[in-house]
């Protein structure tokens, strides 16, 4: 390729990014220029700056031309022990792996026509059962072609669609149709379809399976690497990749293990973390700091941001910062105090067990987001409450209690967990809404499904090999057509052969056709049984040479003289009567009629004799 085809056919790219947002200046080069030499050919185009042209002229280029690079090659169960392994090694471990009742999350990227998508729902729904699978699985199917996504979400396949489907599974998933077979409506919903450009849009996020058939292999290597970091990010920690054969993860150990590399079966890495402390160090001398330490430990404990408590070591109340004393309604008189003695020790929360717990093992113990209700308020405060055994020269001195109020982030949390609940629920039914509007307007219509069946492309040889089988596919069903003409034909054939044959059979008993050699063109039954030779012994030899009971000595000079003038004499309708002898030796009166084979010149090209027997012989 020139430089200004190279130029030409980056701003043929950049005009369907422009204009259609397609981008794709990450798919290899290969392909493009090929899939492209196919629209110039159909066009009878020679440049791309002449296909530019082409496109802002005809717009209903821009279809076709999509049509083309956006290889919508997929079907169920493909590489069907790939779909085995995936089942006996990978959903057992990814269901073990969550908890139960806890939500499944499966991205099918560059799902096409949304066979592999429906494929995973057939899978999970066996492996969790059909109640599970409606209430924790959903499955989000991505694609960048709307047509092929339209299909994907109207779910209807032909019969010829589901010959990879096991008998028992169309059975149980599928239900038939006007125009094919539609996947089970009440588990039709657990499928989201939407349009995904890998190279640009953020990836589904949380996943447990990401499936991703043979679709990275049309990007280039720099592409790839971009797209795989965003699958990485995609899934979740101890997620799986499930990829086509026709693609590795040669160059991404550090993200994923190989589960099955030959069936492309990878396992999420979990990145390492770093982390760094920092360290505090006192600025001033050692006789400073120690006349400042008791004021400022005193000033730093009451204007902490946490309610603290302080236990000496008997388990009376030694400290309280001022937000605990406003937080649990202590005051000057409660230091001192048996902390058993006081409301704080069992409410919010027993403290009194957990204090014992954390004296006995001299570790810090932690209650996570304890309730509480406080009088006068209308909504329970939550709590982090954190035990902490003070530990001096080794020996425990007392016991610091921090009540950590978390009930802003938990209430947070809570709004952000409902809106999304609700922002999901809301798009499920969009989603679902647009579905059956677009599946009501396709049992409207009458469409023929025409799926492109191409072999997938791994490097440039199979691309190749991938285009002689269409040609072989196209000189099969030009074949397949000359076949069909050829039997029709030779019905044709058969009917006219029995039509001549009864018209032979009706001429007389026997009837032989000659050209003009006297040698025999058609022996009729008739003369089999009169003369007792078969008619593939008869047919291409000479007359004068059959050994017949017929006077060929008297015959043959009157059939020789009507070849040579063309007109020969023209019996009258009894004939020529001859004595001879039949095939059993018998004497029989024949009377032969001799007719002129004639051809559309009206040249004289054979004879007709008609033989009929006069008597008994």
């Amino acid at each position: 390729m020139t430089p200004e085809d190279e130029r030409d056919l980056d701003d043929l790219l950049l005009l369907l990014k422009e204009t259609r947002g397609f981008d794709f200046t990450g798919y290899k080069r290969n392909t493009l220029v090929r899939r492209l030499a196919r629209r110039l050919e159909a066009l009878k185009l020679n440049a791309y700056g002449e296909y530019r042209d082409y496109l802002e002229l005809h717009p209903e280029e821009y279809t076709r031309l999509f049509d083309s690079l956006l290889i919508n090659v997929t079907s169920f169960f493909r590489d069907a022990a790939a779909w085995q392994r995936l089942r006996e090694s990978v959903l057992p471990a990814l269901v073990e792996h969550k908890d139960t009742g806890r939500p499944i999350r499966v991205w099918s990227a560059g799902c096409a026509t949304g066979e592999e998508a429906y494929t995973i729902a057939m899978v999970l729904a066996e492996e969790l059962g059909v109640d599970a699978f409606r209430e924790r699985v959903k499955i989000y199917g991505t694609d960048l072609d709307e047509k092929a996504l339209h299909l994907a979400r109207t779910g209807v396949y032909s019969e010829r669609a589901l010959g990879e489907v096991p008998l028992d599974l169309r059975e149980t998933y599928f239900e038939p149709v006007d125009n094919g077979f539609t996947f089970r409506r009440d588990l039709r919903r657990q499928l989201i379809f939407g349009r995904n450009d890998l190279t640009r849009d953020a990836p589904i996020s949380r996943v447990d399976l990401l499936v991703v058939r043979n679709t990275l292999m049309y990007f280039n290597t720099e592409m790839q690497v971009n797209i795989v970091r965003r699958f990485h990010f995609a899934l979740a920690d101890s997620g799986f990749l499930f990829m086509g054969k026709a693609e590795m993860l040669l160059n991404h150990s550090d993200r994923f293990e190989p589960v099955d590399l030959r069936m492309r079966l990878f396992k999420k890495v979990r990145p390492v973390g770093h982390s760094s402390r920092a360290t505090w160090s006192a600025v001033g001398s050692a006789s400073d700091l120690a006349a400042r330490l008791p004021a400022l430990a005193s000033v730093a404990l009451a204007s902490g941001p946490v309610a603290q408590l302080v236990l000496d070591l008997p388990g009376d109340l030694a400290l309280a910062n001022s937000r605990a004393e406003a937080l649990f309604n202590l005051g000057p008189r409660d230091v001192g105090r048996p902390f058993q003695d006081l409301e704080v020790s069992y409410r919010p929360v027993e403290l009194r067990s957990v204090i014992e717990q954390a004296r006995r093992e001299l570790r810090t113990v932690e209650l996570r987001e304890v309730g509480w209700r406080r009088p006068g308020q209308p909504e329970d405060s939550v709590f982090d409450i954190s035990v902490v055994p003070l530990l001096a020269s080794g020996d425990l001195a007392g016991i610091s209690i921090h009540f950590n109020d978390v009930t802003r982030y938990r209430r947070l949390r809570d709004e952000l967990e409902e809106a999304n609940r609700q922002l999901e629920q809301a798009y499920e039914e969009l989603q679902s809404l647009n579905e059956e509007l677009e599946t009501t307007n396709e049992e409207l219509q009458s469409t023929n499904e025409e799926l492109e069946t191409t072999n997938e492309e791994l490097q440039s040889t199979n691309e190749e090999l991938e285009t002689m089988n269409e040609e072989l596919q196209s000189t099969n069903d030009e074949l397949q057509q000359i076949n069909d003409a050829l039997a029709a034909r030779t019905i044709e054939l058969d009917e006219v052969n029995r039509f001549v044959s009864s018209v032979v059979r009706s001429l007389g008993d026997a009837v032989v056709v000659l050209d003009d050699r006297l040698r025999v063109i058609v022996w009729s039954p008739g003369a089999e049984e009169l003369w007792g030779v078969r008619a593939g012994e008869a047919v291409g030899a000479n007359l004068s040479a059959l050994d017949i009971g017929l006077p060929l000595d008297t015959l043959s000079p009157r059939l020789r003289a009507a070849l040579a003038d063309g007109a020969g004499p023209r019996e009258k309708a009894e004939g020529l009567a001859l004595d001879a002898f039949n095939r059993r030796g018998r004497p029989v009166a024949l009377s032969v009629q001799v007719s002129r084979l004639r051809a559309e010149d009206d040249d004289t090209r054979g004879l007709i004799l008609v033989m009929n027997v006069r008597g008994d012989g």
